[in-house]
């Protein structure tokens, strides 16, 4: 069964709380590659890198390291599969405009605006409740749906 544009528009607005869910469910699985992502960069750098006094380039660089694998994480996920672990837990799926899938460049655009909504003391995620179709700011500005399993 195909699901097109109209259907999706149809279906019943997925709460705010399960979103959250979801998030807070996916802290799990990014802290496991979190940690296997330092242990890496560790043994790339155990010669250079000293963990009780770090050098400030060599911590943003780690920094920057962790920020990639989280964005590859939650890019793969969605391009792939189509939602995260935490989604998958809470029965969500994240389509385009047209039902499918997302792109790459779409689910990276998306990451980014979802950032940009949490730093902004997660006023991106509480426009959901304003809008009529329940969608959060980074969904209406890439018309992405967030839909039930």
């Amino acid at each position: 069964m195909s699901t097109t544009s109209e259907s999706i528009a149809a279906v019943k607005p997925i709460p705010l709380w399960r979103r959250f869910a979801a998030l807070l469910y996916d802290v799990f699985p990014l802290i496991g590659l979190w940690i296997v992502g330092a242990g890496l960069w560790v043994l790339v750098f155990h010669r250079i890198y000293d963990a009780q006094h770090p050098d400030p380039v060599l911590h943003v660089l780690l920094d920057l390291w962790l920020f990639v694998i989280t964005a590859a994480y939650f890019v793969v996920s969605w391009t792939r599969v189509g939602a995260t672990i935490g989604m998958r837990a809470w029965k969500l799926r994240l389509v385009g405009r047209d039902g499918a899938r997302m792109g790459r460049v779409l689910a990276c655009k998306r990451f980014v605006l979802a950032l940009l909504s949490l730093a902004t003391l997660g006023c991106g995620f509480w426009y959901a409740w304003f809008d009529g179709e329940r969608r959060t700011w980074h969904d209406r500005v890439c018309g992405t749906h967030m839909t039930r399993l």
